[in-house]
């Protein structure tokens, strides 16, 4: 059977569209985050991620097609090529490029799942990230550094990575500053030796202190969090 090919993708994908699910996802923020001076339409999200899912596992594993997707700048496109993409046929420096260019929240976040998360050099990527600038590249080293956290810390320094917690979450773009909150909470609930380090540093920045949750939701504000997490392993 031939391969997809682009112009059929995205033939797929519009026909996927939705007015109604973009103007819902626009309403509620539909964990978009744009970064100014970043060209592209990484703004509409117009079709259902399920149904995204559902487009990839049609086409299959093919890296060549996530390129040509991810080059159009579109977000559909671009979630697309995720699922499609095989991490392990990216360059780092390819994947390093595709990081910087994620300018929404889900588009980061599901890079950072099915890509990221899975390529054989996230470790040296994480480490460079972790100095880096660029929103994007924090928000996926502060992930992937939360991912050793909960893991075992192996090589890490937490009371190190709880200074620079404390020094710069309050005051981080908020893309980076969602992991790192994820990363603060996962030292309090998995290493007991920092937990009241980690729920006062909570206390004192009182980043999303007052983030809105649905009914049965755990709050995100690190301290609540934490508290509830270890509840539920005692």
């Amino acid at each position: 059977m031939p391969r997809m090919t682009l112009a059929q993708a995205m033939a797929e994908i519009g026909a996927l569209g939705d007015e109604r699910t973009r103007e819902q996802n626009a309403r509620r923020g539909a964990g978009l985050a744009q970064f100014a001076g970043v060209p592209g339409r990484q703004d509409a999200i117009g079709v259902k991620l399920g149904d995204l899912r559902t487009l990839a596992k049609r086409i299959g594993v093919n890296t060549v097609l996530a390129r040509e997707l991810w080059a159009t700048g579109d977000v559909e496109a671009m979630l697309l090529a995720t699922l499609l993409a095989k991490p392990k046929e990216l360059t780092a420096d390819e994947l390093d490029r595709m990081v910087r260019r994620a300018t929404n929240v889900q588009l980061a976040d599901w890079l950072n799942s099915y890509v990221v998360k899975l390529h054989p050099e996230k470790e040296a990527l994480r480490q460079a990230w972790m100095t880096s600038d660029d929103p994007g590249c924090a928000r996926a080293a502060w992930s992937l550094t939360a991912e050793k956290i909960a893991k075992g810390a192996d090589g890490l320094d937490l009371a190190a990575l709880l200074d620079r917690l404390e020094a710069e979450m309050a005051d981080a773009h908020l893309l980076p500053q969602w992991t790192m909150n994820y990363a603060l909470a996962l030292i309090g609930i998995h290493h007991p030796p920092y937990r009241e380090r980690a729920l006062a540093i909570g206390e004192k920045l009182g980043v999303y202190r007052d983030y809105p949750v649905s009914k049965g939701c755990t709050s995100p504000f690190a301290p609540i969090w934490i508290g509830e997490m270890v509840r539920r392993q005692g």
